[in-house]
């Protein structure tokens, strides 16, 4: 069995997001962050996103994002709810961008291209290595998010829409079960 992406608790994820902050593309980086962290999103699905997938026509941010088959892995197409905290982060994002036209790429590179699935992964995976974070890899905010949204007592059921997968079984195994984990779900009784 090969060796799943860590997971980051709060505390990390804060870390992460501060190293975040001093460098390069810092608001970019940050929002692509967040999209894994709190939707739980797929690296393609980030790398496919357009203006138009987020923004409404009266330029706020979505409460919901329509991923088509194509910005998908399983070419079936589905929802990504976005809470609170994400639009708001997505919405400070808007504010350092230029759009020019709806169908431009949401998370652009330097030369204003849209990322590849690969080479967002690049992207994603150096900041987790220059952050120190070993371990960490373009599906460690995924598990993270998994984790999180379980921890909370969600049903697997509803973790499985959030997620997009079509087995429940690919879903299970996305989950860390830590140590305070199991302390907190005995306490229960």
């Amino acid at each position: 069995m090969t060796k799943q992406a860590r997971v980051l608790n709060d505390r990390e994820l804060q870390r992460l997001l501060d190293f975040v902050a001093k460098g390069k593309n810092a608001k970019r980086n940050r929002a692509i962050l967040m999209c894994q962290f709190l939707a739980g999103m797929r690296i393609g699905e980030v790398s496919a996103l357009q203006v138009f997938d987020v923004l409404a026509s009266d330029g706020t941010i979505r409460t919901e994002i329509q991923l088509s088959a194509e910005q998908t892995k399983g070419k079936k197409g589905r929802t990504v709810i976005l809470n609170q905290r994400l639009q708001a982060e997505l919405a400070a994002y808007v504010q350092s961008i230029r759009v020019r036209d709806k169908k431009q790429p949401f998370f652009a590179t330097q030369r204003s291209a849209g990322f590849s699935s690969n080479s967002l992964t690049q992207v994603v995976n150096g900041i987790y290595r220059r952050a120190g974070f070993d371990g960490c890899t373009s599906h460690s905010a995924r598990r993270s998010f998994a984790t999180k949204i379980s921890s909370n007592g969600t049903s697997m059921r509803v973790l499985q829409k959030l997620m997009g997968h079509q087995n429940i079984q690919t879903t299970a195994i996305y989950i860390y079960a830590s140590d305070d984990m199991l302390r907190n779900a005995v306490e229960l009784l």
